[in-house]
């Protein structure tokens, strides 16, 4: 696993379910930029 040592631009998370993806997306401040369900079927998700 590598490990980083610096601050990132932005940050994201992803709950997966059967159904739908849960996304956040944050900025280095810790600001949401995204924050979205998505349906976990594939012409959805592209």
């Amino acid at each position: 696993m590598r490990f980083y040592t610096k601050q990132h631009q932005f940050y994201c998370d992803i709950d997966l379910n059967t159904d739908a993806m849960h996304v956040c997306i944050l900025n280095s401040i810790d600001e949401v930029v995204v924050l979205k369900n998505i349906s976990t079927r594939p012409i959805v998700f592209l």
